[in-house]
Parts: structure tokens; sequence; C-alpha cells
């Protein structure tokens, strides 16, 4: 009973929080990429993002879980609510691992077949704030905090279930038709196999974008977070994660368009793998500028 009725919990405060940012119909940043830009939405307009991960030969230390993990519905949601505030919402619907190999650990998961889990994963909320604005002589500067919410259920092997901090400073320049951006920053990392610990770790993203057609831009980065600590014991599922991308964005049809591959950069982070998806502007409040 009390299981179902944290499960129907979750279900609600993740309900609440996708009205709240204004997804009724359908992150942080512009797919296919991770790493967050400087650039603050118009007032009133919501970019909705969601696509499709397969990520290859992935490896879960708290539950002692590996293989090939399959995600629908990667959401990212962008409102502007000012010329400088943005928030942010961005989470996976349903995580799909297709369990490869399972050795002891901290998690005992309760699979949800023969050889595989599911499940929703941690959703994280964010608001940006752009501090300085870009000119010939400078950068763009935005500074960004958030939160990831215990959405997950860590029975399934997949989320941590935990809560986590998250504080960074983002960089935006042009170089003529290049656009650079990368972010730094600290993340506070519930640890999920212990009370009362955590693991402080150091967030960073370098990524481009560079038209080569007026409706196709080449994206790439590399993004993620990394651990000073030795992650084992008490601090496993806070391990250090980074991933790099490289694909395109394309507009046609009034959405954009988006396809990358993924290769992963610690021992615990997918082989490889690809992802893809779309993107759509929405008004929802506010005036249109006139021109």
């Amino acid at each position: 009973m009390e299981n179902a009725m944290r499960a129907r919990t979750r279900k609600c405060l993740m309900l609440g929080l996708l009205f709240l940012f204004g997804v009724v119909p359908a992150a942080a940043q512009e797919r296919p990429l991770r790493t967050p830009d400087a650039t603050i939405l118009p007032t009133g307009v919501t970019r909705v993002q969601i696509g499709f991960d397969f990520l290859q030969d992935v490896r879960f230390p708290l539950s002692g879980l590996r293989g090939d993990l399959t995600s629908v519905g990667v959401l990212q949601v962008r409102t502007g609510l000012g010329r400088i505030v943005e928030i942010q919402l961005e989470g996976e619907i349903q995580n799909f691992l297709s369990v490869a190999q399972q050795t002891p650990a901290v998690v005992t998961p309760e699979l949800t077949g023969p050889r595989s889990t599911h499940g929703v994963s941690d959703f994280r909320g964010f608001t940006k704030v752009r501090l300085l604005a870009e000119n010939t002589h400078r950068p763009a500067l935005a500074f960004r905090f958030g939160f990831q919410m215990p959405t997950a259920d860590q029975r399934r092997g997949i989320g941590t279930n935990t809560t986590n901090l998250f504080a960074e400073l983002i960089l935006e320049k042009h170089f003529g038709k290049l656009k650079l951006f990368g972010d730094a920053g600290l993340g506070i990392l519930e640890a999920p196999a212990a009370q009362f610990s955590q693991n402080d770790v150091l967030l960073y993203g370098l990524a481009l974008a560079f038209p080569v057609h007026a409706r196709v831009r080449v994206v790439g980065e590399v993004a993620g977070f990394w651990s000073a600590r030795d992650t084992t014991g008490a601090l496993v599922g806070t391990d250090s994660r980074a991933q790099g991308r490289f694909g395109l964005q394309v507009e046609a049809g009034g959405f954009s368009w988006d396809v990358a591959g993924v290769a992963g950069v610690y021992r615990n982070d997918p082989r490889t793998g690809f992802t893809f998806g779309v993107r759509k502007d929405i008004r929802l409040f506010g005036h249109r500028t006139k021109p």
C-alpha cells in the first residue's frame, strides 16, 4: 500500500509540474545538445522539444545493471518569462533497459521483465537568468540554477530517486557564423546509498553550432559532470558522467528536426548510441512584436 501511494504521489507531482511549465500538449537547451546556452526565449514563448535516445552498454552501479538503454519521450521545455528570465524542465517520460548483465549491488532491482526493466526518469527543473548580453567585445553571460526531483522508482534499477542541486555559469559568443557556448558549475548530488551523505561534482560543457545551409546547422558538444572523489561505498551512484554528441539540426515544415551520434566519456557511460527528435516554439501568452 505504501509503495502504491508513493508511486501515485510521484505521478501526480510530475503531471502537476508538466502543467505548471505549460506542457499540457506534449529543458534546458537545444536538441540534440545537453549544454545550456545563454539565450533567453521571448516572453511568453515555450519551446517544446521531444526526442528518442538509444544508448548501448550503459552501466548503473547503484543497481548493478548493465545493458542497452532506450529513452522514449526525452522531454525538454523552455519558457521565457521576461527579457532576462527563463524557466526550464527536462526528463525522460519512460526509460527501457535491456539487461545484459546483473551483478550484486546496493539496490536489488525488481525487473519488470525476464531480462528488462523500465520506468520514468528523475525530472529536473531550472531557472536561467541572463546577466550580460553579447556584444562585439564580450560574450553573453547567464546563470542557471535548479534541482533534480526524485520522480524515478529506485527499485527499477535505472534512476537514483534523489534530490540534487545544480548551479552554473554559461558563456556564449558568436565568431561570424560560428556559435560557441559552454558552462561550468557545481552539482550537489545526494548519495542514494547512504543517509546524510552527498558528493559535490564539477558540471561542465562545451558546444558549437555552425550553419552549413539556411536550414541546416552542424552541432557538437562534450558535456557532463566530474567527481574528484572515489564513488564506491556510500557515494555509489554519483560517479562521473559525460557524453560527446555530434549531429545536425534541420528546419523543415515549421519544426526543427535533429539527429546526432553519441559516445560516452567515462566507464559507466554508454559506449555508443544515437538520438533524434523535434522542436517547436509555441506562444502561450504575451504579444507578438510588431515589425
